[in-house]
C-alpha cells in the first residue's frame, strides 16, 4: 500500500466519522406523531387553518405572534374568533385556543389533538394554558407566554419537541424545554426560546411535503369523513387523558392517549419547571 492510498483513506474514514457525528442531529426527527392535518399548502393559503382565539387576561396578543411565527411554515394559519365554550371544547376542522385558572395541577398547557382513527387525519385541537401558574411571578412574562403558546401551537400541526431538558442550552426555537426562555440569563446559552427555527419549518415541510392535494378522506376542514358523533369536551385533568405513552427528559408523563366516539385522542401536557412527577392523579 503506498504512501499516497494511505493518506487518501485516512482522510476518507474521517470524512466519514465527521458525516456520522453530524447527520443524526441535522436531520433529527421531531414529528409528534404519525398524523397531521390533511391539508396542503394551497389548502391553507386559499382558507387558513382557524386557530380560535378564546383567550383572556392578554393572551391574545401571545397567540397573534405564534400565528404570524407559524406562518412561515407550509400550513398557513389565521386567528379567528373562538367558537369555543368555557370548557374549550374543540370545534370540528379548527384549533381552539383557551385560558383559565385550571388549578394546581402542575402544569403549564396542554395540547390535544383528536385524529380519525381511519386515516390518521387530525381531526380538530384544543390548546389549553392554564392561569394558576402564569398569574405567578416565575411564569408572568412575555417570554414565557410566547415560549409556551408556541409549543402548544406547534404540536397541534404535528410537532415534537427537539429537546426536552430543561437545563440543556437553549436550542432556540420554542419546541425547546428551557429554564430560560430568553437565553439571558446565562444558564440556558443565549439563544431565544421563544418562536420556531428552521427545524422546525424543515420538519413540517417532511410532514406535509406529501400533500399536493387534500385526499378526498376525511379531511382537516372537517367537511368529508365527518363522524356521525358529537366529540367529547376537552379533558384538563390527568386522569382522564387515558394512558401514558411517553416520558419527559425529566421522567414524567409527557404524551397520553384515550379513545372516544371514533377518534384517538392525544394529550401533549408541559409540566412546571418544578413539578417532579409524583405518582398522582391530578383532578
Amino acid at each position: 500500500m503506498t504512501n499516497t492510498f494511505k493518506i487518501t483513506l485516512r482522510i476518507s474514514l474521517a470524512i466519514l466519522l465527521g458525516l456520522s457525528l453530524v447527520v443524526p442531529q441535522a436531520y433529527a426527527n421531531h414529528s409528534w406523531g404519525k398524523y397531521h392535518w390533511d391539508l396542503s399548502t394551497a389548502d391553507t393559503m386559499a382558507n387558513p387553518l382557524n386557530l380560535g382565539d378564546n383567550l383572556t387576561n392578554g393572551w391574545s396578543t401571545n397567540l397573534s405572534t405564534a400565528s404570524v411565527d407559524w406562518n412561515v411554515s407550509v400550513l398557513k394559519n389565521e386567528v379567528v374568533p373562538g367558537a369555543s365554550n368555557a370548557n374549550c371544547d374543540p370545534t370540528l376542522g379548527e384549533v381552539e385556543v383557551c385560558n383559565a385558572e385550571y388549578g394546581s395541577n402542575n402544569w403549564l398547557g396542554i395540547a390535544q389533538v383528536w385524529t380519525y382513527r381511519r386515516g390518521g387525519h387530525i381531526a380538530q385541537a384544543v390548546v389549553q394554558l392554564n392561569d394558576t401558574y402564569f398569574d405567578t411571578p416565575t411564569y408572568n412574562t412575555t417570554p414565557w407566554r410566547n415560549l409556551v403558546m408556541c409549543q402548544e401551537v406547534g404540536h397541534t400541526f404535528g410537532l415534537g419537541h427537539q429537546d426536552e431538558n430543561f437545563s440543556n442550552t437553549n436550542l432556540g426555537t420554542c419546541m425547546d424545554y428551557t429554564s430560560d426562555p430568553t437565553g439571558l440569563a446565562g444558564s440556558n446559552g443565549t439563544l431565544n426560546n421563544e418562536h420556531p427555527n428552521q427545524h422546525d419549518y424543515d420538519q413540517l415541510v417532511s410532514i406535509y411535503a406529501h400533500l399536493n392535494e387534500t385526499s378526498g378522506g376525511s379531511n382537516g376542514k372537517g367537511g368529508k369523513g365527518k363522524p356521525s358523533t358529537t366529540p367529547n369536551i376537552t379533558s384538563s385533568a390527568q386522569s382522564e387523558w387515558g394512558q401514558a405513552i411517553a416520558q419527559d427528559a425529566q421522567g414524567r408523563d409527557s404524551v397520553f392517549v384515550r379513545n372516544e366516539n371514533g377518534f384517538e385522542v392525544t394529550t401533549h401536557v408541559l409540566w412546571t419547571m418544578e413539578y417532579e412527577g409524583h405518582d398522582e392523579h391530578n383532578d
